[in-house]
């Protein structure tokens, strides 16, 4: 009976103990609950965050936030692409935080080392964001982090050795930083790792030799940094790679032959680096190999003709090395390729006739070799060849009159060859012809043909040091896209005709002509002689007064200027004595080149100055993908826009005449809707681009923040000039086969008139100048505008700015952002828009109602808008319009 009570009694106290052990984990999960709320309402205090801490809503539900089930506690919090600044470290709170993406913001300052104590945390992006100082070591203890990206801020220093404690990472990111020292070897021991790219800083000393070994590594890209020795065995040893990007690093010694293993791998770039030896021939066992990049090496003996096992073969470019032999007539199998370039190495031989045959065959460079022969007959059969650079060969015979068949040819040079005969007139037939006609230095004769004067659309004109003779053709004033000529060192006579392009050439370009007159010559022609010889006597004496007199007036301007600056000068002198210099003083580097290419901003523009301004944060207006923006008042009260490019040094070094010469061109350009530099400087660091200063912002400004100001006015007909006007644009950058490479609301400048001007211009064309199409490394363009296409492909193209065009389009009809946490996970405003029939929701309810409501004229018009952004955003590259028919579309809906 006792034994009986006692068990009762233990029962009785077992209950009670279970009943109380519930009742303190569930009071302690309310606790956490409650705090967790807490903790947000002072987050989205601090950050701005609008639709936060609505009184009777579960916080569950609030953008951005997702829940455990059950105990209601934030295990994700994405804030990414909401433009937010302000202090993130009240963010290390949320102890259950499983996911944090802070990415696409304006958060500023050292990331919080708080931020460590997230013990839960296994995927955390802090990328495109303004964070600096070094990478705090407490995020080392993160021990269940898979996903870590801190790329594009401003951070320096080394990799914390702490994160050699992240064994479960397989996504590590820190790409376009300042971060140095060494990559450490425990990156090797991450054996969970997939993806690594750490491009874009300052990294030192070897790639660690056992990266790779034990881990099954897809995705490596170090390029532009300052890595030193070979390319580690290692990297290959998983046999998953798939893409690898070595470029712009000071790598040594041979292409390993275990790169074959990797039969998945679609992009191998590894150019301007030191490599040496021959090309592995187990590169055709890369069944999946797409790009091929190993220009600017040292690599030497016969391009391997096992390349051509390659079906899907896209880009091969072997340009800037050694290579000898002649190219193997069995690349005429590889019916994808696009581009082949090859110049810069010592091949012979004549042109196979073979690779002609290649339909898809893009871009052929062969130029700075020994190829011999003539230029074949059928050298049009590659119907869509677009470059063809065959200068500085000994190449022979003469030009074929087949030439004027390849008539989507955008570049031709024949230079430095030598050919003779006639230019023939069927080179009128090439009316896309765009970027450059040269066929200077060749043994060329006879006169120029008529038909030249139909290529409207040629910048460059180079017929020097040829024995052409006659006139130059009057026709000539029918190409008025001409910036640049060169009729230097032949046989014409006659007047030069009066053509503003002429006039305003250097009269270099017209010296060597012993029969030629006329301006920019200094000696005029005959009949003009003798009435200048007349008017000369008859105004001599006029003249005379009227130059001692001009004499005297600026002799007494200029005395008074000088005193007054030099009144001014020793004011601010004595200022500068007084106050208290509480700013950092920053030492400017020496100035390599520089020019202001518009006269009367000569003396405005302060070269010095416009780089301090270019130091200091507070300046800084904007910060885009390739560079940052600042505001600089010029001593002489001036404003200046200073575009401060970002990874120049090596680009400074090797193309610094080329970045010159394509800057003079893109100042001549001359378009509404387009922003031209006014100057330039380059120092040892950076490139710093001088262009006007527009106060009224962005179009993203515009849209996304002016929009929500009391004052505003709906008005649709000023959004589609906007969206017609930025369309104009980008159409004419694509007409002079000039590839934007951050087509985004934020690079659309407005004037005083709202007149939309596309800014970024001259990126495209400075980052890499030695090529004639746009192939980057890196992923182009600003968050929520990359095309699909160019995770893959890493190549920018005209279809792309289109896709990205087509977001901008839809950043106009909706007024919403291209990443916005409201359209779900994974979902911007293009699968948005896309996937709204599949949520049964009608066109209508896309567009911004403050507009489409206002009249059926302006809802109609949106529509029609509508289908074109559709277009332009399909997922399919080969779908979409070209830039010149959205034009034609967008202005039709004006028409009508």
């Amino acid at each position: 009976m006792v034994a009986l009570e006692n068990n009762l009694k233990m029962g009785v106290l077992s209950l009670f103990g279970v009943v109380l052990v519930g009742l303190i984990v569930r009071s302690s999960a309310e606790g956490l609950s409650l705090y967790d709320q807490t903790t947000l309402i002072a987050i989205g205090e601090e950050l701005g965050i609008s639709g936060w801490n609505l009184n009777g809503s579960d916080f569950c539900s609030w953008h951005g936030i997702g829940c455990s089930l059950g105990e209601s506690m934030v295990e994700r919090l994405d804030l990414s692409g909401l433009r937010l600044q302000g202090n993130v470290t009240l963010i290390s709170e949320l102890k259950a935080l499983r996911w944090l993406d802070l990415s696409a913001n304006n958060f500023q300052g050292s990331i919080p080392p708080a931020f460590g104590e997230l013990s839960e945390l296994e995927f955390l992006d802090l990328s495109f964001n303004m964070f600096k100082d070094s990478i705090p070591k407490e995020l080392g203890r993160l021990r269940n982090l898979k996903a870590l990206n801190l790329s594009h801020n401003w951070l320096s220093g080394a990799m914390p050795d702490e994160f050699e404690g992240l064994e479960k990472l397989q996504d590590f990111q820190i790409f376009s930083n300042r971060l140095n020292g060494s990559m450490p070897m425990w990156l090797g021991n991450l054996t969970n790792l997939r993806v690594f790219a750490a491009y874009e800083n300052q990294f030192s000393g070897a790639i660690p030799a056992n990266l790779g070994l034990d881990s099954e590594l897809k995705v490596l890209n170090l390029h532009s940094n300052q890595l030193e020795g070979i390319i580690p065995e290692s990297i290959f040893a998983g046999k998953k790679l798939e893409v690898l990007v070595l470029t712009q690093n000071n790598l040594i010694g041979h292409i390993p032959k275990s790169i074959g293993n990797c039969k998945g791998i679609s992009s191998i770039r590894i150019g301007n680096n030191r490599l040496t030896g021959t090309l592995p021939k187990t590169v055709g066992n890369i069944i999946s190999l797409t790009y091929f990049e190993v220009d600017n090496n040292n690599l030497s003996g016969e391009i391997a003709p096992e390349f051509s096992l390659c079906s899907n073969l896209t880009l091969l470019n072997l340009a800037s090395n050694g290579f000898t032999g002649r190219i193997p007539p069995e690349f005429g199998k590889l019916s994808n390729l696009q581009e082949l370039i090859v110049s810069g190495n010592s091949l012979f031989g004549e042109i196979p006739s073979s690779l002609l045959e290649v339909k898809n065959l893009n871009k052929l460079d062969l130029s700075h070799n020994r190829f011999s022969g003539s230029i074949p007959q059928s050298i049009c059969n590659a119907s869509r060849l677009q470059y063809l650079l065959l200068g500085q060969n000994s190449i022979r015979g003469e030009i074929p009159r087949e030439i004027g068949n390849c008539i989507k040819l955008l570049e031709l040079q024949v230079g430095n060859n030598y050919l003779t005969g006639n230019i023939p007139p069927e080179i009128g037939h090439l009316r896309s012809l765009q970027i450059a006609l040269n066929v200077s230095y060749n043994y060329l004769s006879g006169k120029l043909p008529q038909e030249l004067g139909k290529l409207d659309k040629l910048v460059s004109l180079d017929v020097s040091n040829n024995q052409l003779s006659g006139s130059i053709p009057s026709t000539c004033i029918g190409m008025l896209s001409l910036i640049e000529v060169n009729f230097s060192n032949n046989q014409f006579t006659g007047r030069i005709p009066t053509f503003l392009p002429f006039q305003k050439s250097l009269n270099t370009s017209f010296v060597g002509n012993k029969g030629l007159c006329g301006s920019p010559l200094s000696n005029g022609c005959p009949n003009l002689d003798r009435y200048n010889h007349f008017y000369h006597h008859r105004a001599s004496y006029k003249n005379a007064l009227t130059v001692i007199g001009s004499g005297l007036a600026v002799f007494v301007c200029v005395s008074i200027i000088v005193f007054l600056f030099m009144m001014r000068e020793n004011q601010e002198k004595a200022v500068k004595t007084e106050e208290t210099v509480t700013d950092e003083v920053c030492s400017i580097p020496a100035i390599i080149a520089g020019n202001v290419f518009v006269e009367n901003l000569n003396q405005a523009i302060d070269f010095d100055e416009a780089a301090k301004a270019a130091t200091k944060d507070a300046n800084m207006v904007s910060n885009g993908t390739f560079s940052t923006v600042y505001r600089a008042e010029m001593p002489s009260g001036m404003i200046l826009s200073v575009r401060k490019l970002k990874s120049m040094d090596r680009t400074i070094v090797q193309h610094q005449s080329k970045i010159i010469r394509e800057l003079e061109k893109l100042s001549k350009l001359c378009h509404d809707n387009l922003i031209r530099p006014v100057g330039f400087a380059i120092y040892e660091d950076t490139v710093l681009l001088f262009h006007q200063y527009f106060p009224n912002g962005t179009l993203a400004e515009f849209l996304h923040e002016s929009t929500k100001k009391p004052e505003y006015n709906p008005d649709w007909p000023t959004r589609l000039s906007m969206a017609i006007g930025v369309a104009e644009g980008l159409a004419f950058l694509h007409s002079l086969a000039i590839i934007h490479l951050d087509i985004s609301s934020s690079n659309v400048l407005l004037d005083s008139n709202f007149k939309p001007l596309i800014s970024e211009v001259e990126i495209s064309r400075l980052l890499d100048p030695s090529r004639g199409t746009a192939s980057i490394t890196a992923v182009a363009g600003s968050f929520g505008y990359i095309p699909p296409e160019y995770a893959y492909t890493m190549q920018v193209t005209p279809p792309g700015n289109v896709y990205s065009y087509g977001v901008v389009l839809l950043e106009i009809l909706t007024t919403r952002l291209p990443v916005d946490e409201a359209f779900g996970e994974g979902i911007d405003l293009v699968k948005m828009v896309h996937g709204a029939p599949a949520r049964g929701e009608t066109p209508e309810q896309i567009l911004d109602s403050r507009l489409s409501t206002v009249s059926f004229s302006w809802r109609k018009e949106m529509l029609m808008a509508l289908k074109i952004a559709l277009l332009c955003t399909d997922s399919t590259p080969a779908k979409r319009p070209k830039m010149k028919k959205v034009v034609e579309m967008l202005q039709e809906i004006t028409e009508n």
